[in-house]
């Protein structure tokens, strides 16, 4: 994948033999993509873009043109492989590597061929006059995409990508085009080198390492919608939240890392009106209203798939961004850890005694605690189950009790290494079988397993995790707790993932 056409600049020893030079055999090359197949559409894509990459030299608005036009082309194609790696719910490891490298490796390769029209030498300004604010806009969005698909795999961005990002910002603004309107396709419609680079700002300062690919998507898209009433300068004010230098290769910084002096590169940026207008949305789908028709997220997107997204980008693109609510101590020890539902059920059923053979446990290094979970390092990624939402049995070494817990925030240090950021759900948990009140009998009929999470409840209440998608508000649950008969009452669903449900319920013993 991605290389596959080959290296097509060494078929094409002049300039002028390159097709895509020729306005003629561009649009032939064009015409002949596949319309069917957007794996192979991609790949050929690819390799057109890295012959441009291996030619000696060439005309600065002719590679301009050849790369806007494949940019162009490659646009369905991106959008139904995005759409298939965002809404599969269960892509297996190869397929999720196969559909991330391919829209990676795409955007990669793009911002380079732009870059290089930027950087060709002796060409500007007059060259370039005509080109430079689609150039720049372009290069800015081909970058971000490159940090839109690094984040949905909780990987490190390169801190040279900002500077890269800087760079085109300040070549706009020199020509007088930062802030022109341009055309990015019938796809991404209108947009500026100003308004790519503070899209990626936001992005940024959103920390989205703590939501799944489809929910980080669903907050670029709010992001973009919201752009114009974030509030960004020149010169720092007194609540300016997050500052960027446009020539270093850092990422953009809270105020409470101030920069050393002030530079006319630097750029300050605060939420504005912004988080009013979030929050007035959130309220309102809170009370059980509908997301602004406005809005445009691509598709019709349930309420609780909305909710967190929202609830997320309020807090973290708040005038005053969340603190940690608890202090974290460095440590260093090791966890035993098993994920998934049936994995944590076996274990606090209490049947098969504090260490169950046969299931596959895995050692984790807890790096700090606080009140409220852990930070562990992994040596090794382990399978497809890794992921933000991941629900967790964990047993500290030396330690007798189980707790339970999910993964909040994941980010990869490397291809073989990561960190996760783990929140205690409960340290007392009791694996149960609920039976439906409606049945007719009671020992008859197959229960649902559950979790019941048994501290941190409000009185007369309790959490319960479930499989996926059995929450139902209308159903009540009786079950066995200690030899007693116990009733529960939906009140709220807490959380929805793809693995459980995680409810409050009103508990009782049944007389």
């Amino acid at each position: 994948m991605l290389g596959g056409v080959g290296r097509l600049g060494d078929l094409f020893g002049q300039k002028e033999g390159h097709p895509l030079l020729q306005p003629r055999q561009l649009q032939q090359v064009i015409d002949e993509l596949p319309r069917d197949n957007a794996f192979k559409a991609l790949d050929e894509i690819a390799g057109w873009l890295e012959s441009l990459l291996a030619l000696p030299d060439c005309p600065a608005d002719r590679l301009h043109e050849a790369a806007c036009r494949l940019e162009d082309a490659a646009g369905p194609h991106l959008k139904r492989l995005s759409r298939e790696y965002l809404h599969t719910i269960r892509l297996s490891r190869s397929e999720e590597k196969r559909l991330w490298t391919i829209n990676y490796g795409f955007w990669t390769l793009l911002a380079q061929v732009y870059e290089r029209v930027l950087l060709i030498p002796g060409e500007r300004p007059e060259a370039l006059k005509g080109l430079l604010g689609s150039l720049c806009t372009r290069l800015i969005c081909a970058l971000r995409g490159v940090v839109k698909w690094e984040q949905f795999h909780y990987g490190p961005t390169p801190a040279d990508i900002w500077r890269r990002m800087g760079n085109a910002l300040l070549v706009a603004e020199q020509a007088g085009q930062a802030s022109r309107l341009v055309s990015l396709g019938a796809l991404a419609g209108n947009s500026s080198p100003t308004q790519e680079l503070h899209k990626a700002i936001v992005f940024h300062a959103a920390s989205l390492d703590s939501l799944l690919p489809l929910e980080i998507e669903l907050a670029e898209r709010i992001i973009g919608h919201y752009l114009g009433l974030f509030s960004f300068s020149s010169q720092a004010v007194h609540d300016s939240v997050y500052w960027v230098d446009l020539t270093l290769a850092q990422p953009p910084l809270r105020m409470a890392q101030m920069p050393n002096g002030a530079q006319p590169t630097q750029r300050f940026f605060k939420p504005g009106a912004a988080h009013a207008a979030m929050q007035a949305v959130l309220e309102n789908l809170e009370r059980g209203g509908d997301i602004p028709a406005d809005i445009g997220l691509g598709a019709q997107y349930p309420v609780r798939t909305l909710l967190p997204v929202l609830r997320h980008l309020c807090a973290y693109l708040a005038p005053v961004p969340p603190q940690r609510r608890h202090d974290r101590h460095r440590v260093k020890h090791r966890m035993s850890v098993l994920s998934g539902l049936v994995n944590t059920f076996v274990v606090f059923s209490r049947e098969f005694g504090g260490r169950p053979a046969g299931l596959q446990i895995e050692s984790w290094v807890v790096e700090n605690v606080s009140r409220g979970g852990f930070g562990a390092q992994l040596s090794s990624i382990s399978g497809e189950w890794l992921k933000v939402g991941a629900l967790l049995a964990m047993q500290p070494d030396g330690g007798e009790n189980w707790l339970l817990g999910c993964i909040r925030r994941y980010h990869r240090d490397s291809d073989n290494e990561a960190r996760v950021g783990i929140q205690t759900l409960a340290r007392d948990v009791l694996a149960v079988e609920l039976h439906l009140q409606a049945a007719s009998s009671y020992a008859a009929v197959a229960g649902t397993p559950a979790l019941l999470l048994r501290d941190g409840n409000a009185p007369g209440e309790i959490r319960v995790v479930l499989p996926a998608s059995s929450f139902d508000l209308r159903e009540r649950f009786d079950c066995q707790v200690d030899g007693c008969r116990h009733q529960l009452e939906a009140l709220a669903l807490l959380e929805h993932t793809a693995d459980y449900d995680l409810a409050r319920y009103r508990i009782s013993v049944a007389l």
